[in-house]
């Protein structure tokens, strides 16, 4: 493999792995190279919060195994990286981009990061963050951490990269940082980072994989999920990240047997061809007139690749009721710092917000308002009557008058959706964005593919066929 890694599909790294042009040992030194180049100096992306001081060792093992004759699947030796929410049992910490857990070690891996160890992945390192999921306060950019600082969009020199907290794991991914990385989204924080980045980012159904392990902001809407620079790659890491129901998250029980599920086989380069799809123009007043040419484009491109669009399936945006977070917040909050032990150094909420203050200078550069209504204005029990009453008007408004009557009305197997909308969030539905050109400033636009609970490998192979039709991502154009 030549030193020129960008670009990298997983695949393309393991007929490397195969060829003996590369090890897995040798891909990571060059990941890690790029970070030092590109994230530390250069352009100065600021996308990677800590390297995993294993990754090497990792690695090695890999290759090991490799040599024995053991291949773990298609991410065997493969670095990943992970949003800094995501708990790892290592020598990484695990603090939300908070300066009062920046000295936290999780006691244990969150359940994703058990099945990507399982399968052989290189956990590369840690990614910064919105801080809190950018459920801190009101008014802080995407991408800012008290802990790491702004990340900055690898398509302009200075640009915040837009909407959502995964803003590092997308720059990351963007910038060939890393093979792949793994996001979380309460609303639009992988979706957002994705269509302003130029990547594949799948907002799974709510319960397809674990939570168990992640820094929370809510029980209703949290998830784990996929950045990826290829349809496929993304298909391969959420096959990994699905792959199993946890016990210690109730919203995986419900979701079907995933045993033997292989995304890769829903790809389809003509899979677009007798599609229904459903043209949702319910909140075009968002975007520019260059960018609602985009989105015409996209659709020229869905409908010429042998789709039938269906107008008239107009979604505006939800309005997921933000009381929902904000009450939700608290009790999640709490029982997550509860199982970090009794040496936690905060083990509730009001202990953040103390911290905080101690730490006004370097903490509050936005200060922390949400963080101070969640603690003063909720129980954490979740018996408020606004919150029930909030939380199944956002279900009936999302689902029932919403993605389900559409679906059924019109006969839908999915909805497009230009940029992001809230539906997919509220609702727990599934959503996948692809990439669909950019902006004459050089900023990237994408589309999404909604659909119903569980229909991800369907939604898979609508953007894997679209993704055909438009040539894939733009990369950036980075000097360091």
């Amino acid at each position: 493999m030549s030193d020129n890694i960008e670009e990298l599909t997983i695949r393309d790294i393991q007929a490397a792995f195969e060829s003996g042009a590369a090890t897995s040992r040798s891909l990571t030194l060059q990941y890690m190279d790029r970070i030092a180049r590109f994230d530390r100096s250069g352009p100065g992306l600021n996308a990677v919060l800590e390297l995993n001081p294993d990754a090497l060792f990792l690695a090695e093992r890999c290759d090991q195994e490799r040599a024995a004759g053991r291949s773990r699947g298609w991410l065997h030796g493969v670095p990943v990286l992970l949003k800094d929410n995501i708990n790892t049992y290592d020598n990484m910490h695990t603090s939300a981009g908070s300066l009062a857990l920046a000295d936290s070690f999780a006691p244990s891996d969150a359940f994703l990061v058990t099945r990507l160890r399982e399968a052989g992945a290189v956990i590369l390192g840690k990614a910064n963050m919105t801080e809190w999921a950018n459920f801190m306060t009101r008014g802080m950019p995407n991408g800012y951490s008290s802990r790491g600082g702004q990340v900055l969009n690898p398509y302009g020199p200075g640009r915040f990269p837009a909407g959502g907290s995964s803003s590092g794991s997308a720059v990351a991914v963007a910038a060939n940082l890393c093979a792949v990385a793994v996001g979380t989204e309460t609303s639009g924080s992988i979706l957002n980072p994705a269509c302003r980045n130029s990547l594949v980012g799948i907002k799974p159904t709510l319960g397809l994989i674990s939570r168990s392990g992640l820094i929370p902001i809510t029980y209703s809407q949290d998830t784990a999920g996929p950045l990826a620079r290829t349809v496929e790659d993304a298909a391969i890491l959420l096959g990994v990240l699905a792959a199993a129901p946890d016990p210690a998250d109730a919203s995986t029980l419900a979701a079907p047997n995933r045993s033997g599920l292989d995304y890769l086989a829903a790809l389809d380069a003509d899979g677009l061809r007798g599609a229904r799809i459903g043209v949702n123009r319910g909140y075009l007043d968002d975007f520019s007139e260059e960018e609602k040419g985009l989105i015409e484009a996209a659709l020229d491109r869905i409908r010429a690749a042998g789709a039938t669009l269906v107008e008239g399936t107009d979604l505006p945006h939800v309005g997921g009721n933000s009381s929902v977070l904000l009450y939700e917040f608290k009790s999640a909050l709490n029982r997550y710092l509860a199982s970090l032990g009794p040496h936690a150094p905060v083990k509730t909420l009001r202990d953040v917000i103390e911290f905080n203050h101690r730490h006004l200078g370097a903490a509050l550069k936005y200060g922390q308002t949400l963080l101070l209504k969640a603690e003063y204005e909720t129980s954490g029990t979740l018996t408020e009557a606004r919150y029930i009453q909030d939380r199944l008007r956002d279900l009936r408004v999302s689902r029932e008058e919403g993605l389900d009557r559409l679906f059924r009305e019109h006969r839908l197997d999915a909805l497009f959706c230009p940029g992001v909308t809230d539906s997919a969030a509220v609702s727990g539905y599934p959503s996948v964005i692809v990439p669909a050109g950019c902006r004459e400033d050089g900023m990237p636009f994408g589309v999404a593919f909604t659909g119903l609970a569980y229909t991800e490998p369907q939604l898979l192979r609508l953007a894997y066929a679209f993704e055909q039709t438009a040539g894939g991502r733009i990369r950036p154009k980075l000097e360091g």
